[in-house]
């Protein structure tokens, strides 16, 4: 059909009414439950039906609804009562403003190829997306000059549905942006902005979108343009979806075409946060702009971008990381190189681990860790875990030392807390628990919460998430073309007072969705007993193209429907944000049996603790830091085995006695009130230890004190004055580089016998025959520590070593002490490194010359 003309029809609000339009955009009100209540009460069966969508929910209202509100007193003071509640949000001064000064000039860009900020903007698939979403929200809190971009999907990620035989089927509905918390971004001429980026022989068009979180902007780019080709137009068609090139053509729209948004709308940050490797080419645009901006040269403008980079890695395996072919990034980076001015060699080397193999594919993750100063894995277990993936990039230092710290994964509490909760909250916690949820000494005031409060409020959770599991149920048998009988059957799967164990997450075959399985006669006695029942629910996406995921949804899915069982254990269809709310509040347990150490962080169990659920985990991700004796369970204790068919036995084994024999009589040890006192005060231990810590405002902070605020001020020092620094400290490199390795170290020498008194201190010296550089040049370490069995170091500490004495054809001698406390067999080692005062780290040189 040609010449159809295009216009948006938009709510007709009365006047009186015309402050919803105004929350409705500001994706504040998601996490603030009387926003949230404001509008459920413009039609609860409608804002149930639009999915939460007050967008959607504002055009659909009947009009003489609206005018009857309009009248309404009790309305618009719920309404004026949000309006200000906002604008106080949105204008009084934060923590940013306050512990900073604001850092005048700090301004931070965050790119993730997902967001999960609510269910009404679904271009999320899982815990990726909702931890950027919980950054945003988090950053808006604490007052962070920073906004995100990613990209807007027309299908976003896929929604599940099983057939008659439990096998997962996708279907991609269309997402209808007009109807939805979004609006066009406009460029200053008034019109929609738009950027390009070049792909061979063509031209990709993207238009900007804009979603407001409350004080912080998100940026998303659309090519379902008119402009594009059928091909390109797809690009922002599916997260997750299609092949490689298709990811390739996703990761450069979001890298390449985000930064050239960002630099469109007139920022100009000095800080880039690359949320996994999929936003890795934002660093070779960010290079490109400044070699044409500043006259610079590659490595002139990788040194000043790479200040200013940050990237977080949230894949434990190699597996799990982008890796083109590189015949595929030649075909769409070829031009962009010669822009760089690199041949297809020197291109491909900086996402290599092996420069030199040349079949070698091009990893994403490389790249980031070749470009950003700072890099983290998000829990501790995670960055050892990292370390050790990444050590080949380091190879002349110990595993211990490669430069891939961490930054613990947290949730944003107030989006994931129930209202009930919230409300409890406020009135024993106080305000200081919005104002400063990272104080342990405010989240000491749940010891003085009532049992029987905490108890009745949780159960009403309970409760709540049964009543959706069987509405949920029944929709899905109705799709099905289920029996009456069936359909009736699910008004009445689990009882809201039989323990209830939670599990929802990714079907990937390290997450062990059916761990329990592989012993169904004990399964089964768990569940019918008559004395003390255990009741389980199921929830979770296979990746569409993991068959042996799917394979798991099948088998439990079959495993379930045993009429002896299928009241007790359910699985509900389509996981998504707004079924994780009801998970997480309503469960008594929160299981999480991932292989260790895959998962590198989780945070479901975050959200679950923080609502009253106790964790029942394996010792991984961010479990491996939370987990005491009275605050949860623990599954094993972090034990790692070769064996995967043997480790699945024991740790159900250890599953079930733990079910057995701790977890089940606890719940059902009452007293003579009918409370079960004791599960209550793990309940509180487990809120009180966990929630100040796990929460992204934490994580926020640490990412801003550890990682923005350095990196800004480094980014800033390297830039200034036409990027003078940069350029010295490019050829200062250049110029170790080419004498590093005409160094000659001498043997160490030191001041101890075979044997040494503990307490007794180790002189050790050194000299250094220099070649071309000066003693300002390098610095010397004593690397020492307990030897392991097979004779390397562990536990290795650095002693900086003073130049003593110049000695004859530029040679420097070098002296240092180690004090000899514990006793045992030790050793050390002596090397020099770099040294400048613009370096970021010494180890990045790579460069590390040992004696």
């Amino acid at each position: 059909m040609k010449n159809i003309r295009v216009f948006n029809i938009v709510a007709n609000l009365p006047e009186e009414l015309s402050g919803l339009r105004t929350l409705a955009f500001n994706l504040w009100w998601s996490w603030d439950a009387e926003a949230i209540e404001l509008f459920r009460r413009l039609d609860r069966e409608m804002w149930r039906c639009c999915y939460h969508n007050p967008v959607r929910l504002l055009g659909q209202v009947d009009q003489s609804r609206l005018q009857t509100l309009r009248a309404d007193s009790g309305f618009l003071a719920h309404l004026r009562r949000v309006l200000a509640r906002m604008d106080r949000y949105m204008t009084e001064p934060t923590w940013f403003q306050k512990a900073h000064d604001g850092a005048a000039k700090a301004d931070m860009a965050y790119f993730s190829l997902e967001f999960g900020i609510h269910e009404c903007l679904p271009i999320y698939s899982g815990g990726l997306g909702v931890l950027a979403g919980d950054h945003l929200k988090s950053a808006s809190d604490l007052g962070l000059p920073l906004v995100g971009f990613g990209l807007l999907y027309r299908n976003g990620y896929f929604e599940q549905q099983l057939n008659a035989d439990g096998w997962q089927l996708e279907a991609y509905p269309d997402n209808d942006f007009y109807n939805m918390p979004i609006s066009p971004a406009l460029a200053a001429n008034g019109e929609r902005l738009k950027v390009t980026v070049d792909l061979p022989g063509r031209r990709v068009v993207a238009q900007v979108w804009h979603a407001q979180v409350g004080r912080v902007s998100l940026y998303l780019l659309d090519t379902n343009l008119q402009e594009n080709p059928p091909a390109d137009r797809n690009i922002t068609s599916t997260l997750y979806g299609g092949d490689k090139d298709m990811r390739i053509r996703q990761e450069m729209l979001l890298g390449v075409g985000g930064f050239r948004a960002l630099r469109a709308l007139g920022f100009h940050p000095r800080v880039c946060h690359m949320n996994e490797g999929h936003a890795a080419f934002l660093a070779l645009e960010r290079v490109r702009t400044m070699m044409k901006e500043h006259e610079l040269n590659f490595a002139e403008a990788r040194e000043a971008v790479e200040a200013g980079t940050v990237f977080t890695t949230h894949t434990p395996v190699p597996a799990g990381i982008d890796v083109f072919h590189p015949d595929l990034v030649e075909h769409y980076f070829g031009g962009f190189r010669h822009e760089l001015g690199l041949s297809r060699d020197q291109f491909l080397a900086l996402g290599r681990g092996n420069p030199s193999d040349h079949g070698e594919g091009f990893n994403m993750a490389i790249l980031a860790l070749r470009t950003s100063a700072k890099r983290n894995g998000v829990s501790k277990l995670h960055g050892s875990v990292s370390r050790r993936m990444w050590r080949s990039l380091w190879p002349d230092l110990t595993e211990q030392e490669v430069p891939i710290s961490h930054i613990t994964n947290g949730v944003h509490t107030h989006s994931w807390l129930s209202s009930e909760m919230s409300f409890l909250f406020e009135t024993y916690l106080g305000n200081r628990m919005k104002e400063e949820p990272t104080d342990a000494s405010v989240w000491e005031a749940i010891r003085e919460i009532p049992d029987a409060e905490l108890w009745r409020t949780h159960e009403r959770q309970r409760e709540r998430l049964i009543a959706h599991a069987r509405r949920h149920l029944r929709w899905e048998l109705e799709r099905r073309g289920g029996t009456a009988a069936e359909i009736a059957e699910a008004e009445e799967v689990l009882d809201p007072r039989v323990l209830t164990i939670g599990f929802a997450r990714r079907f990937a075959g390290y997450k062990r969705a059916t761990l329990l399985l592989k012993d169904p006669a004990r399964l089964k006695r768990l569940v019918t007993n008559a004395r003390q029942p255990v009741q389980f629910i199921f929830c979770g996406k296979a990746h569409p193209e993991d068959n042996t995921g799917k394979e798991t949804i099948r088998q439990l899915v079959h495993f379930i429907r045993d009429p002896e069982l299928r009241r007790h254990i359910i699985f509900i269809e389509n996981y998504d944000v707004n079924i994780a709310h009801y998970m997480v509040q309503g469960s008594d347990v929160w299981l999480n049996n991932p292989r260790r150490p895959h998962e590198a962080s989780g945070t479901s169990g975050m959200k679950a603790t923080i609502n009253g659920a106790i964790n029942l985990s394996t010792v991984d991700g961010w479990w491996a830091e939370a987990a005491s004796l009275d605050n949860g369970w623990s599954i094993g204790s972090g034990e790692e085995y070769a064996d995967l068919d043997y480790q699945d036995k024991v740790e159900c084994g250890d599953l079930f006695d733990l079910l057995e024999k701790e977890v089940v009589p606890l719940f059902y040890d009452r007293g003579p009130d009918g409370l079960p006192r004791h599960w209550i005060q793990r309940m509180k231990t487990s809120i009180r230890t966990i929630g100040p810590f796990f929460n992204s405002t934490r994580m926020v902070r640490d990412y801003v004190e550890q990682f923005y605020l350095p990196c800004a001020d480094r980014f800033a020092r390297l830039t200034t004055h036409k990027v003078k620094a940069a350029r010295q400290l490019t050829a200062w490199k250049q110029h170790v580089a080419a004498h590093w390795g005409r160094i000659h170290i001498s043997p160490a020498q030191d001041t101890g016998a075979a044997e040494v008194v503990a307490g007794q201190e180790l002189t050790i010296n050194i000299t250094v025959a220099l070649d071309g550089l000066k003693a300002g040049d390098i610095s010397a370490q004593i690397v020492f520590g307990p030897l392991e069995a097979e004779g390397s170091l562990k536990r290795i500490q650095t002693v900086p070593m003073k130049p003593a004495a110049s000695e004859p054809g530029n040679a420097v001698r070098f002296t240092g002490k180690i004090v000899c406390q514990a006793s045992g067999r030790f050793g050390y080692a002596v090397r020099i490194l770099p040294q400048h005062p613009d370096l970021n780290d010494p180890l990045d040189m790579r460069l590390v010359h040992w004696a």
